[in-house]
């Protein structure tokens, strides 16, 4: 699978071969999503909006979102709400933002409806009451000087208004006099608009403390986002995500060989067959952590197409005996062949086994000696043996790259033996038991029956 695309059936025999540990996988992922949910899940979460009356520019309403947020608002509110909670736990717990409008919104947070929305309705009005208070004691210093400067604009404004009159009455004509006053006139309108729009701005001042709470905070149904359901469920996903990705990254970088024809191929030999090695059950009781690991994890490659295994125990021992015969190769006085295994090649050793159990049970035919001789894939080292005819290298599919083949026969070569040829293993189940069939009851018919 190492140069080729990932497709859908890859992916569907890969959920085939691995779904318990994909479902391992994703339920480890729920159970950390929903571990993490105590740390993550914000709990229940509400709103409730302070409506500003008068014009306000954008930095002022950020100045108030700030406020309301204060430690000064929080203490107040922390007190008035006797929950023995710190303000540097209600800071973690409470914002305020600026919306659409002269609308602030403050967003409480706590663990159940009942806290969120009380608390949410206590900041707002500790807020409003705050916000109130800052304005009553920085105009209460100066509201005699605002009344002084309202009154003088509006005697100003009258003055100049009198002025204008005045000098429209004597503006008639077009002469040099007329334009002169006519341009005096302009600037004393122009003097008028800001006087009038200082007392505006005093008028303006004046009602800055004015605002309100919109109703009080709605009591939320559920939990905020993310909750217990998602973060167990997003974990699932992950895991599972990410075992598949781990599973088809590792089977592109793999670079041992699957086929029959590439295993032939390397080690320059003919195929002499590719057989089965049913796994056999244990004999002694496992443990529970070899029973769970069996459960979870299934070490069979899963990016193999399933090799057709054999019927019953008789059909195995046929499939071996062709083994035999090809390597007989019609030799009427029999042959002696060396058997190379790799030392770490289990399912191998178990073909040799049953090879050797199947010629010695061959009764009327050329005998086939066998010998085995273990190797070590990395450093291989043949012994030399001028009695055998040949080698024969045996091993499991999928277990040995390229370059190692080379090197098994290259050693094969120096040690002066010819690579008879390969014969590849697959793991298989269990051989199923063929019922047993009882011989028929033959029943005699007679007179006196």
């Amino acid at each position: 699978m190492s140069d080729d695309t990932v497709k859908l059936s890859s992916i569907g025999r890969l959920m085939r071969g691995r779904w318990r540990l994909l479902i391992a996988l994703a339920l480890l992922g729920a159970a950390i999503g929903a571990v993490s949910s105590l740390l993550l899940s914000p709990g229940y979460r509400t709103s409730a909006s302070v409506l500003l009356l008068g014009h306000r520019q954008s930095d002022e309403l950020l100045t108030e979102a700030q406020v309301a947020q204060s430690t000064t608002v929080l203490d107040h509110a922390a007190s008035a709400l006797g929950w023995n909670v710190s303000v540097t736990q209600l800071q973690k717990s409470v914002t305020a933002a600026v919306t659409d409008g002269n609308i602030i919104q403050i967003t409480g947070t706590a663990d159940t409806p009942e806290k969120a929305q009380r608390l949410t309705d206590e900041v707002a009005q500790q807020y409003v009451a705050f916000s109130g208070q800052l304005v009553t004691n920085s105009t209460d210093g100066t509201a005699q000087q605002f009344q002084q400067q309202k009154e003088a604009l509006r005697q100003q404004i009258a003055l100049t208004g009198q002025r204008i009159s005045d000098l429209a009455k004597t503006s008639q004509g077009t002469n040099v006099e007329g334009v002169q006053i006519r341009t005096q006139l302009e600037a004393l309108r122009t003097q008028l608009t800001e006087a009038m729009n200082k007392l505006d701005q005093a008028d303006a001042a004046s009602g800055q403390a004015k605002m309100s709470v919109m109703g009080p905070a709605e009591r939320p149904a559920g939990p905020a986002a993310p909750t217990l359901a998602q973060l167990a469920a997003g974990g699932a996903v992950v895991f599972f995500l990410a075992g598949l990705a781990g599973h088809l990254f590792m089977a592109r970088a793999d670079k041992r060989l699957r086929s029959e024809t590439e295993i032939a191929a390397a080690l320059g030999s003919p195929l002499l067959a590719a057989v089965d090695v049913p796994d056999e059950p244990e004999k002694t009781p496992a443990s529970f952590w070899v029973k769970l690991r069996q459960l979870v994890w299934d070490d069979r490659p899963w990016d193999m197409p399933p090799f057709p295994a054999a019927a019953d125990r008789d059909a195995l021992t046929i499939r071996y005996r062709r083994v035999l015969s090809r390597i007989r190769g019609g030799s009427p006085n029999g042959v002696r062949v060396l058997i190379l295994v790799a030392a770490d090649d289990p399912t191998a050793h178990k073909a040799v086994s049953r090879l050797a159990l199947t010629a010695g049970g061959e009764r009327g035919l050329a005998p086939v000696v066998l010998r085995l001789a273990d190797v070590s894939a990395r450093r291989p080292t043949v012994p030399e043996d001028d009695q055998v005819a040949g080698v024969v290298v045996v091993l499991t599919a999928g277990t040995r790259t390229g370059w190692e083949l080379v090197g098994i026969a290259e050693a094969c070569t120096d040690a002066g033996h010819r690579v008879l040829g390969a014969v590849v293993t697959h793991r298989t189940g269990p051989v199923p038991t063929a019922p047993r069939v009882e011989p028929p009851v033959e029943v005699m018919a007679g007179p006196g029956l």
